[in-house]
């Protein structure tokens, strides 16, 4: 089950790249919930469910446009998967392209993500998931 649970999230970060938020919110868990941690948000908050997501997204939409995920590696950890990632966005005002590193642990259950936990470093998210660097 956990190459499935790789393929899952590597397929909805490509959807989102491609499509936006929307084209996620199908393979978000009614229960789904991530925290945004003060080490990556200048203003921390929880999200939950398919609406907790696009909250999230419409947040950065009124700075940000052509928001998407590199994804650097994926790393299999059983009922959890580890994605390496930065976050690339544009500036709607300036132009002016960023990019911040994440590092996403993603926990599935039947086939759905059920929570997203990020982390400032690959090496915080691994030790999470108990596979330290």
């Amino acid at each position: 089950m956990s190459q499935e649970n790789v393929e899952l999230v590597r397929t909805a970060l490509e959807s989102f790249n491609l499509e936006g938020v929307d084209a996620v919110a199908d393979q978000i868990h009614p229960d789904f919930e991530t925290t945004t941690p003060s080490a990556l948000a200048v203003e921390p908050d929880t999200y939950r469910g398919p609406q907790g997501i696009r909250r999230w997204m419409d947040a950065w939409g009124d700075t940000m446009d052509e928001i998407r995920f590199e994804v650097d590696e994926f790393v299999d950890a059983g009922d959890r998967v580890v994605a390496v990632t930065r976050l690339v966005a544009r500036s709607r005002t300036t132009g002016l392209e960023f990019e911040q590193g994440v590092t996403m642990v993603w926990t599935l259950r039947d086939g759905l993500a059920v929570r997203l936990d990020p982390y400032a470093t690959r090496e915080e998210a691994l030790r999470v998931v108990g596979l330290e660097p």
